[in-house]
């Protein structure tokens, strides 16, 4: 087959990008394609639409946040929030071209199985729905055709709670059963035997229909396909075992599947007859044809999350630790308490983790890029670094050229970075003069802590993007309370006549409407005036005049406990105001919706649709 080759380069005509469009119309058609692709690929990109990321301006991830804060908003994000598409692009290199597979998955949590999961309700932010709708997203085909999905914690509940039966796994035990168990055993190896029997002799009589049919309701025998079968209850997980050993010795032509309790126990065991070895080999053949059949259906997209993991080939994407904690959440298991158990637990799945956020960093002239237009644009002009991409796709109804683009941009801008600070895109020998992809693995901006970096040490941040100085948190206060609209400038006038802690230097920044955070560049200046400031002892003077006009100071472990225990109102000054106070999280904490952004997020009850 000749397939029409199309050659896309990063520019504004983004029509030229061919992007497979994958809906659960046809997900089952084209995953073992998908599959191929990742295991083919020299890196995979991944790129998502969500139905929002923050609820308020300093719930995004600030030049303040340590990798602990900056974790805690992503997990809020990710736990309240919903994809809707998710964008896998596997690329190869060769030389300066670089061959892109981009597949676009419309996705949407329903409960297909009727479990309860994966989701009931999920909040969405009118501005990115609205943005969405201009760009042409259809909501109609997401809802109704989206792919649904189970993350790894939900697939292992739900086949309880489905009460499907499965083939035993059971190791024949040779420990010595009790009283109890051994009366319970005794009986039903009797009821067995009798019953195998009972089949054994059926298969060649002559009986009518009515006594066929009494012999069945009198031994309990039961149809598994059109396998004779009988159910065994036990008490105890520890009869299984026991039942199973049991089972063997009586005869080779039985085969035992476990009847799951909905609390994931073993509720019984279903004993199906074979008529022969032949015939038993085929039933083990049909139930793991059956279980593998099941279990596509309860992962979903995951199946596409499972094949990158078992790749083990690097993962590309943007702003990797909100990317990172959605892929954690939605598909694998509920997100750790802290930065370092997230870390841990998505190593074990993702070894190798690139962000391009990260590399644009390690290019000075690019740490002031705030997105990948405005990089791309100062590397076009500043750098030669040729990069050619293609989408090797024929035109067909799968193909779309709306959704799905940032991956191809993210795509293109890693392969420009990879040229500018010569890191070798293979696992080859190191050519002379190139970096290693390990020195850039696993470091999530803006806070940039890898995977194999300890967390115990004193964390320093930056109060602006734009300068280099590193402030220790220590060395941080927040302000609130002052004339509200006045600009940094100002404020920054107004502090150093207040307190001779501000005549040792120091920057400020708005973070939010009426909140400032102050970093001193001398050590200690933060603990003096805070001192200060509790002590209640200003008598005089401009900082008692901002003090008696509402002024507010706190230090960084206010704005840690306001993370850490996500109290989020719509204003900071409120949430450090909770946080001050000791106040245990409320139900506006849950949903993140306080009576000011009740416009801007809202939650949509899956049940509603």
């Amino acid at each position: 087959m000749t397939h029409k080759w199309q050659r896309c380069f990063f520019s504004s005509s983004s029509k030229q990008w061919r992007i497979k469009q994958i809906t659960k119309s046809n997900f089952s058609r084209i995953l073992p394609q998908v599959k191929e692709r990742i295991h083919g690929a020299d890196f995979i990109c991944v790129s998502s639409q969500k139905t929002g990321t923050f609820s308020a301006p300093w719930r995004r991830i600030l030049p303040i946040d340590t990798p602990e804060t900056a974790y805690c908003k992503s997990r809020d994000a990710a736990e309240r929030f919903e994809l809707l598409h998710f964008t896998v692009c596997p690329i190869t290199f060769q030389g300066t071209k670089v061959i892109a597979y981009p597949y676009n998955f419309h996705l949407f949590p329903r409960d297909e199985l009727n479990i309860g999961m994966p989701s009931y309700s999920f909040s969405c932010q009118t501005s990115y729905l609205t943005s969405m709708a201009q760009e042409g997203f259809d909501f109609n085909t997401c809802i109704y055709n989206g792919i649904s999905y189970l993350s790894r914690v939900q697939e292992s509940a739900s086949k309880h709670q489905n009460g499907n039966c499965i083939p035993t796994t059971i190791p024949l035990t040779s420990s010595k059963p009790s009283f109890a168990d051994a009366i319970f055993l005794e009986g039903t190896k009797s009821r067995v035997k009798h019953w195998r029997d009972a089949c054994k002799d059926s298969s060649g009589s002559s009986d009518g229909a009515l006594m066929k049919s009494l012999r069945k309701h009198i031994l309990g025998s039961e149809v598994y396909g059109t396998r004779p079968c009988i159910n065994i209850d036990v008490c105890t997980d520890n009869q299984v075992p026991l039942v199973a050993k049991m089972l063997n010795d009586v005869a080779d032509d039985l085969v035992p599947l476990i009847i799951p309790h909905k609390n994931g126990t073993a509720k019984g065991i279903r004993v199906v007859l074979a008529s022969s070895q032949e015939d038993r080999n085929l039933l083990m053949e049909e139930i793991q044809t059956l279980e593998e059949e099941q279990n596509k259906h309860f992962r979903g997209f995951r199946e596409v999350i499972d094949a990158m993991s078992a790749s083990c080939k690097p993962i590309v994407a943007y702003n990797c630790l909100t990317e990172s904690a959605f892929i954690h959440s939605k598909f694998l298991a509920h997100l750790p308490s802290t930065m370092a158990e997230f870390m841990c637990s998505l190593r074990l799945v993702f070894p190798c983790i690139l962000d391009v956020n990260h590399l644009m960093k390690s290019v000075r002239p690019l740490r002031k890029a705030n997105n990948l237009h405005s990089a791309l644009s100062y590397i076009k002009r500043q750098f030669f670094a040729p990069v050619e991409m293609e989408t090797p796709y024929e035109v067909s109804e799968d193909i779309d050229v709306t959704h799905g683009h940032d991956v191809l941009r993210i795509a293109y801008v890693f392969a420009k970075l990879c040229s500018i600070l010569k890191i070798f895109p293979s696992t080859g020998q190191l050519p002379i003069g190139y970096r290693s992809m390990m020195d850039f693995e696993n470091a999530f901006y803006p806070c940039c802590v890898s995977i194999q970096e300890p967390l115990d040490a004193e964390p320093t941040i930056q109060i602006d993007k734009n300068k280099s100085k590193q402030v220790s948190t220590e060395d941080l206060i927040f302000l609130w309370g002052y004339e509200n609209g006045i600009s940094p400038d100002r404020l920054r006038k107004l502090l150093c006549d207040v307190h001779d802690a501000f005549h040792g230097g120091f920057q400020v920044r708005i973070i939010d409407d009426g909140c400032a955070v102050v970093g001193f560049e001398k050590s200690g200046s933060a603990e003096r005036f805070l001192k200060d400031v509790e002590s209640g002892e200003v008598e005089s003077g401009a900082l008692l005049d901002l003090i008696v006009g509402g002024l507010r100071v706190a230090g960084y472990n206010a704005y840690e406990r306001v993370c850490k225990l996500g109290v989020w109102e719509g204003k900071l000054p409120n949430s450090l105001e909770r946080a001050l106070l000791g106040e245990p999280v409320a139900s506006t904490a849950k949903t993140g919706m306080s009576e000011e952004h009740k416009s801007e997020s809202m939650m949509l009850e899956l049940s509603d649709l």
